[in-house]
């Protein structure tokens, strides 16, 4: 059965160097490493079946660098609000 509301996706950035020692990054500026840069590839794979209006990030490298190599740059708006947040792509 089709559905006429917009549907929310969640998504978290890829791996960096604390992802990997299971530090917590909170708000630390870090890049994202080879892995976490092969992730972000993966998640656009997984996600180019739909069609999104808007993708917020926060301003945080990794999670700019995982939506632009997800695929979704071109459509992205920088979000101050969820500086802890990874990713966040909402579908219409």
């Amino acid at each position: 059965m089709p559905s006429d509301l917009p549907r929310l996706f969640l998504a978290r950035h890829g791996d960096t160097a604390w992802t990997d020692s299971r530090q917590r990054t909170g708000r630390t500026d870090l890049p994202l490493n080879e892995s976490g840069e092969e992730r972000a590839r993966l998640l656009g794979e997984r996600l180019r079946r739909f069609s999104f209006v808007r993708v917020f990030t926060s301003p945080l490298q990794r999670a700019s660098k995982t939506c632009t190599l997800s695929g979704f740059g071109d459509i992205r708006l920088v979000d101050t609000h969820p500086v802890e947040s990874d990713l966040c792509i909402c579908a219409s």
